[in-house]
């Protein structure tokens, strides 16, 4: 579904991704693993046409869409959820959500697409006038995530969705993404929650300094020693 090939990008004059290809195929969970600093967020904006690779190739669902503008990869189902959520905190809940429905082919959708939002996350509905900001931090990114399936994603790009929030909703988030999975939706996950990651995910890729120094199988990393050691605490 997804190939990177040979990705190079650079802020400026400073390079951040050196020769990164990786992919994610249809119906599958993969997680890309690594510190901070290590380049996650800025692949997944270069998928999303955030920003332009230096040079390096991406194709989805056999289409080159390097380079193309990020609502023309939105429009081929690229849907893309930014680290720290990114709501509009004066607009309430519902207001956010349709915001995910503003290309035509999901806004035809969007009464299905906003009652399937409220069945994975019952207290938007129960909240649904509320301004965004208001919420709690696990609420918002149930907005977040909501207002991404709203736009009726082929392929959903998560980063750090569970950051900052208690152990407990971190589960529940894997839940709701083992679910989604179970469905039919492609996700590609960036989580400092490795253990978490790796339990839900088929596949995995390890980032460190802007490269892919390991990949495999979840099981295959959980049981690296390398792995266990610099990010499992085992």
């Amino acid at each position: 579904m997804l190939h990177v090939e040979h990705l190079n990008v650079a802020y400026d004059t400073l390079q951040v991704l050196w020769d990164v290809s990786l992919e994610v195929r249809e119906g599958e969970i993969v997680a890309l693993i690594g510190s901070n600093g290590a380049g996650k967020t800025t692949l997944l904006k270069t998928i999303s046409g955030l920003m332009k690779p230096l040079s390096g190739a991406i194709r989805f669902m056999g289409e080159m869409i390097t380079g193309l503008p990020p609502h023309d990869i939105c429009r081929r189902g690229v849907i893309h959820v930014p680290e720290g959520r990114a709501l509009f905190p004066r607009m309430r809940v519902i207001e956010n959500l349709e915001l995910g429905a503003y290309l035509p082919a999901a806004r035809a959708q969007r009464h299905h697409a906003l009652e399937r939002v409220y069945r994975l996350f019952p207290r938007l509905k129960e909240r649904w006038r509320q301004d965004a900001g208001t919420l709690s931090g696990g609420e918002q990114q149930m907005v977040a995530i909501g207002r991404a399936l709203m736009a009726q994603p082929k392929l959903l790009m998560l980063d750090e969705p569970s950051l900052g929030l208690a152990p407990v909703l971190v589960e529940a988030m894997m839940e709701v993404l083992t679910h989604l999975n179970a469905e039919g939706m492609t996700i590609l996950l960036v989580s400092q929650e490795v253990h978490q990651a790796l339990d839900i995910a088929h596949r995995a890729y390890v980032m460190e300094n802007g490269r892919i120094v390991r990949s495999g199988s979840a099981d295959e990393l959980r049981a690296d020693d390398a792995i266990r050691s610099a990010y499992l605490g085992l």
